[in-house]
């Protein structure tokens, strides 16, 4: 039986690795071992993060509504109740949008809300 060498295979799986580390400081873009170690760590990092990304966004979007909700005298959770009861079908990044860029429609959107709030105040 022929003697097999580590040839084209382990070539390109070692090039395909470093490529991705391109970038990271020191021995971690330079060497394989290393440089393959934290490229796993990166992509578990990534995964994690591409999750944690649509969690911090939703809480901007909240933070700016419940703002926007106070400057008008309304509770950020009966807000978003009462746009339920009236069949309003704007998501939380929509609704952001709105009270940053044209308070006017909001204020609309808080007048068409307001028959339904479960409390004033």
């Amino acid at each position: 039986m022929p003697r097999v060498r580590p040839g084209a295979a382990t070539r390109h799986r070692r090039k395909r690795i470093l490529k991705d580390a391109r970038g990271y400081w020191g021995s971690r873009s330079k060497l394989f071992r290393i440089a393959k170690q934290f490229v796993m760590k990166a992509g578990c990092y990534a995964f994690r993060d591409r999750r944690a990304k649509k969690r911090n966004f939703r809480s901007l979007w909240v933070t700016r509504i419940t703002a926007a909700c106070r400057m008008r005298g309304v509770a950020y959770s009966d807000f978003i109740g009462a746009l339920r009861k009236s069949m309003v079908a704007l998501n939380r990044k929509m609704l952001s949008e709105i009270a940053i860029s044209d308070p006017a429609a909001f204020d609309a959107l808080v007048a068409l809300a307001r028959p339904r709030l479960r409390r004033t105040g």
